[in-house]
C-alpha cells in the first residue's frame, strides 16, 4: 500500500507533457534497459525475431519454459504487422541468478540461502523515498485524444482460450484511495479493449479494488495510471504483499538502496516510473463496463468467465522509442514461478519469526504449487512446535491468501527437493494423528477447485511430517549415507563419476 500522493486533482494539466521530449532525461536508476544489459552479460538473454502476436509469442514462451531448466529471458522483436523495435520481453525472473540480480543479492546463491538473504534484507531494509522528477525517457513520445492508439503495440494473445489480448501481465497499476489520497501500486490483469480503452480486473480484497469500490460508492470517476514495461524490481513490488502503509516505490528503493525516479502524471496526479517503457493515464467512469476475460491465470487454469468489468478510458499515452512490453502471462506453474516462490517464502519466514516461532531452518513454496503449498523445516524444540509452525505459516499475512497445504518437516529434509518432502510425508505421518483441517480460510476467485458462486473461502490441510515429539528419540534412524561419507567418496571417485555422467549425457543426446 503506497504513501500519500502529492496531488488528488484528476484533471490537472501540465506543460511537461508537451515539452517533455526536449527536456533532459532522468537518471537510469531502475531502468529495464540497463537490467537487460546485465542479463546479457550473464548470457541469459535471447532474441526471437518474427513471432506473431497471435498465440505464437505465448506458445514459444511456454515451450522454452518446458524445455530448459534455466530458461533465458527472451525478447520478441520484428513482430509481424508492427514497427521493428516494438518488442515483448518474457521470462524476466525465471532463474535464481536473474532473481538475485533484480533483488540486489549475490548471484551465486542457491535457493534456501537466497531466500534467507532476501528475508534478512527485508528485515533490515528501510524504505527509500521515491524521487519525484519532472521528466524522463517515458516522455520521448506523448499522445493525447485521437492520437492515442494502443493497438500500435504488439500486445500478445497469450492463450487460445483467452477472451482477448492482454497488455497487462507484468506491469504496474497505480490507484489512489479517494478518501485518504494514499496511492497503491498493484499488478492486476489488463485487457486491450480498443485503441483507447483497457479492461481492468482486480480480485476482491486487493488494495486497488478497495480504492475502486470507494470511488464507485461515492459516484466519482476513478483515476488510474498504468506502466507496461519497467525494471522487474518494480513488477516484484507491485505483485508482492508490501507492508500496509509502505509505498511500493519506496519499498523497491529500499531493496536497492537508491530512490526510484517517478513522475507525477499530468492527467491523474498519480506517480509512475520515469524510466517506464509505456504508460497510460485515464479514468474509470461509474457504471461503465465492458466484457472481460476469461484469462489463463497462475494456477494453470482459465479463471473467471467472460463478464462485465470496469474499463479505463485512456486520456494520455506515453512511450519510449522502441518500447518494450513486459509480459508474464501465467502458464501451468509446473514450468515457472521461481521468483514468486523465493519472495513469498521470505515473507512467510519473516512472518513466522515475528509471531514467535523459533528454530525455523527454511521455508519454501514449490514453484509448481506456488501459493497452494508451503513447506517449513524446523528443529523441534517442544511439544506442539510443528503444529504451531504450520498454523502460523498458513495464517500469517503472507501465507494466508489462497493456500491449500502446509507441510512441516524436520531439519534433515531438503525442503527444495520434492522427493525428500514426499518421503517425509509418507514415512513420518499417520493421517489420523498428524493431519488437520482448517475450514473457512481466505481464498479468492482464482481458486479452481472452489465452485462458482462459492469463491472467497477454502480450507487448509496441515501435515506434521516430523518425527513424533513423544518418541522422537526412538524413531528409526535413516539408512542414507552421511554427508561426510558422501563428500569423502565423491572426492575420491570424482574422475570416474564424471566419466559416468558424461557417457550417460551423450547417450541421452543420441536418443533425443
Amino acid at each position: 500500500m503506497a504513501a500519500q500522493s502529492s496531488s488528488a486533482n484528476s484533471n490537472k494539466e501540465s506543460p511537461m507533457a508537451t515539452a517533455a521530449a526536449t527536456q533532459a532525461p532522468s537518471s537510469s536508476v531502475c531502468d529495464l534497459r540497463d537490467w537487460l544489459k546485465d542479463v546479457k552479460r550473464l548470457e541469459q538473454l535471447e532474441q526471437i525475431s518474427g513471432a506473431h502476436w497471435n498465440l505464437e509469442i505465448g506458445a514459444l514462451t511456454e515451450i522454452i519454459l518446458e524445455r530448459l531448466s534455466t530458461p533465458p529471458a527472451v525478447v520478441f522483436d520484428n513482430v509481424p504487422g508492427f514497427d521493428p523495435g516494438r518488442r515483448v520481453l518474457v521470462n524476466m525472473l525465471e532463474t535464481l541468478e536473474r532473481t538475485a540480480l533484480t533483488l540486489n543479492l549475490p548471484l551465486d546463491l542457491k535457493i534456501i540461502p537466497l531466500i534467507d538473504a532476501l528475508r534478512a534484507k527485508l528485515r533490515a531494509m528501510q524504505p527509500v523515498k521515491a524521487n519525484v522528477v519532472k521528466t524522463g525517457p517515458i516522455f520521448e513520445n506523448v499522445e493525447r485524444g485521437d492520437q492515442i492508439d494502443l493497438t500500435k503495440f504488439p500486445v500478445p494473445f497469450w492463450h487460445k482460450g483467452d477472451g482477448g489480448r492482454y497488455l497487462g501481465t507484468a506491469h504496474l497499476v497505480v490507484t489512489r484511495d479517494p478518501e485518504t489520497d494514499v496511492e497503491n501500486v498493484g499488478c492486476y490483469r489488463v485487457m486491450l479493449q480498443d485503441k483507447d480503452k483497457v479492461g481492468l480486473y482486480i480480485s476482491p480484497g486487493k488494495h486497488g479494488k478497495m480504492h475502486y469500490e470507494k470511488a464507485m460508492k461515492a459516484g466519482k470517476t476513478f483515476p488510474v495510471a498504468m506502466a507496461f514495461g519497467q525494471h522487474p524490481l518494480l513488477y516484484v513490488a507491485s505483485s508482492q504483499a508490501v507492508p500496509f502503509g509502505v509505498n511500493e516505490y519506496d519499498w523497491a528503493g529500499g531493496l536497492i538502496g537508491q530512490p526510484i525516479d517517478v513522475i507525477e502524471g499530468p492527467i491523474t496526479g498519480l506517480h509512475f516510473p520515469a524510466n517506464s517503457e509505456i504508460v497510460i493515464e485515464g479514468e474509470i467512469v461509474p457504471g461503465e463496463t465492458m466484457q472481460e476475460g476469461p484469462f489463463g491465470e497462475w494456477p494453470g487454469y482459465y479463471a473467471s468467465a467472460n463478464r462485465p468489468e470496469p474499463f479505463v478510458r485512456v486520456k494520455a499515452l506515453y512511450y519510449r522509442n522502441e518500447p518494450i512490453i513486459c509480459g508474464a502471462a501465467p502458464f501451468k506453474p509446473t514450468i515457472h514461478g521461481m521468483y514468486r516462490s523465493c519472495l513469498r517464502a521470505a515473507t512467510v519466514w519473516n512472518g513466522m519469526e515475528q509471531a514467535g516461532v523459533p528454530d525455523i531452518k527454511g521455508v519454501y513454496l514449490p514453484p509448481p504449487a506456488q501459493r497452494f503449498m508451503i513447506v517449513v523445516a524446523i528443529k523441534q524444540r517442544y511439544p506442539g512446535h510443528a503444529k504451531q509452525a504450520a498454523l502460523v505459516a498458513c495464517q500469517c499475512h503472507a501465507g494466508a491468501y489462497l493456500g491449500r497445504y502446509v507441510v512441516v518437516v524436520d531439519d534433515d529434509i531438503d525442503i527444495t527437493d520434492t522427493n525428500e518432502v514426499l518421503w517425509a510425508i509418507c514415512t513420518r505421518t499417520d493421517p489420523a494423528l498428524h493431519m488437520d483441517l482448517l475450514r473457512r480460510t481466505w481464498s479468492g476467485p482464482l481458486d479452481p477447485i472452489i465452485p462458482p458462486g462459492q469463491k472467497g473461502l477454502n480450507s487448509r490441510m496441515i501435515i506434521e511430517a516430523v518425527r513424533p515429539w513423544e518418541w522422537r528419540d526412538k524413531f528409526p534412524a535413516t539408512s542414507a549415507i552421511t554427508d561426510e561419507t558422501r563428500r569423502e567418496y565423491s572426492t575420491k571417485w570424482a574422475k570416474q563419476l564424471a566419466n559416468v555422467q558424461a557417457r550417460q549425457a551423450q547417450a541421452r543426446f543420441r536418443q533425443d
